[in-house]
């Protein structure tokens, strides 16, 4: 269609072109299935209700479920969830299931153990709340330590981008107008029919980020469009695949379905800033992103994809084969999708703390040519553990503890350069401290100094610090 618009012009395109199909096949978090298992003899309601191990919602009627695709295993942590349940599901694999209830006159059964497949369900029905944004923002990270999200693995101080979507093959950015998506549009959902039956959770379209909620026989599926997924210490996912017939009823239609990956954009956020509203690293298309590469700060960054595209044209391709076989048929949208709605942030009945809010500004330094036995009496007299190393611009090149100067009082060591570790953890005035006791968890550390984005010291943060502010919290 690009190229059909590219080189006559979108009447002539609208006048040639009867539909144009899409595809999507990336990981979409918001996904789940409703499941019903029938009643047992005795009856139970169920209370709680595990699948492999996975647990489910129940907070429905008696033998009622849904599964979400992000939930984890309670005994495979990352490496097994909802979505490799729902994948399991559609495989015809058996399924352990666990349920456990209070009882009740009519419902008086307090446990059962069984297995099931797809076809001992009443119903299995995914039925996604958010699926297909129209596009996405891609992810990078300025930080000085590797970081794991559900933009992928990114690696320390700009050293990839990841994306997502199809670009020019993403549904909704083929007719942001939302002329013929609403509710009521049938479409190709995990290898079946489908369809939307609402706008989808954080459904921002000023912005460019619409998304729809969809529903589908899940029996009906096919798992090469259907897979669950553990992103690295992150999470576990849903990869599924969409498609949506786009018919060009008009002009407009027609010119914005023949827009191009050249002429899509989206920015590159940096994720090693962790905050909601993380900064704009640029702008970029996404034929820059399906380049393989862009650039940063003048320098050449790698791009990959959390999507697949080739797996998308696929997508499209069956869509096109259904439609022409007369086995998949247009609908038109019972109500269109709203254009105007706005994603708001979660209402907090006070701001999170920073780290400027709590750290000690006035920080004791020294520098790397300093003898141990001058750090030695430094921690000794003030008391504390932490000894941060800078250079003649007050430029963080490294830190020793109480621990390391006496380690190497024990070994002789005279100067401060001998022991220091180069590689040092650090915070940014503007970062919550919540950010701040994961890196002191994670890394089994008490403190860390705080820098600028030139690497200036400008305080420190400790488990100290934190311990204080949780106390003033609690009074």
């Amino acid at each position: 269609m690009v190229e059909i618009v590219r080189e006559r012009g979108e009447i002539e395109a609208a006048k040639e072109v009867d539909v144009v199909t899409t595809g999507t096949f990336g990981a979409m978090c918001s996904s789940g299935a409703w499941l019903n298992f029938g009643h047992s003899d005795p009856p139970i309601k169920m209370q709680r209700v595990w699948l492999n191990d996975v647990e489910a919602y129940t907070g429905v009627a008696a033998v009622d479920a849904y599964i979400g695709a992000a939930q984890l295993s309670e005994t495979r942590g990352l490496e097994y969830g909802g979505g490799h349940v729902i994948e399991d599901i559609v495989r015809g694999k058996e399924i352990e299931v666990r349920a456990t209830a209070y009882g009740t006159d009519c419902y008086p059964r307090r446990e059962i153990e069984t297995t099931i497949t797809k076809d001992d369900l009443n119903q299995a029905v995914l039925c996604n709340p958010r699926n297909a944004y129209q596009k996405y923002d891609a992810a990078t990270n300025s930080g000085d330590e590797t970081i794991y999200t559900y933009m992928g693995t990114l690696l320390p101080n700009f050293g990839n981008v990841t994306f997502s979507g199809s670009g020019v093959l993403s549904p909704l950015n083929n007719d942001p107008n939302y002329e013929t998506i609403g509710v009521g549009t049938r479409i190709f959902i995990g290898g079946t029919q489908g369809y939307i039956f609402w706008e989808g959770t954080q459904h921002a379209p000023t912005k460019g980020f619409g998304t729809i909620m969809t529903v589908g026989d899940l029996k009906k599926m096919n798992p090469r469009y259907v897979r669950g997924a553990t992103i690295e210490k992150y999470g576990v996912s849903l990869y599924l695949g969409i498609g949506i017939p786009i018919p060009i009823l008009n002009e407009r239609i027609a010119k914005t379905a023949g827009v191009g990956d050249e002429n899509i954009t989206t920015n590159i956020l940096d994720y090693g800033v962790p905050r909601r509203d993380r900064p704009i690293v640029r702008k970029v298309t996404y034929a820059e992103l399906k380049s393989g590469k862009v650039e940063i700060n003048g320098a050449e960054t790698p791009v990959s994809p959390l999507s697949s595209i080739k797996r998308a044209r696929e997508i499209a391709t069956v869509l096109k084969e259904w439609i022409e076989r007369g086995e998949f048929l247009l609908s038109q949208p019972v109500e269109r999708l709203p254009r105007d709605r706005e994603f708001k942030p979660m209402k907090q009945p006070f701001a999170v703390p920073l780290v400027r809010d709590i750290m000690t500004r006035e920080v004791v330094t020294a520098r790397a040519d300093s003898s141990v036995e001058s750090a030695a009496k430094i921690l000794a007299e003030k008391g504390f553990d932490h000894l941060p190393i800078v250079d003649e611009e007050n430029k963080l090149v490294g830190i020793v503890t109480s621990w390391d100067i006496a380690v190497a009082v024990g070994k002789g060591k005279k100067k401060l350069s001998d022991i220091l570790t180069s590689k040092v953890v650090t915070a940014s005035e503007d970062e919550p401290v919540d950010s701040v006791a994961r890196k002191l968890e994670k890394h089994k550390i008490s403190g860390v100094p705080v820098v600028d984005s030139k690497k200036k010291l400008k305080g420190m943060l400790t488990s100290e610090d934190l311990s204080k502010l949780i106390g003033r919290r609690r009074r």
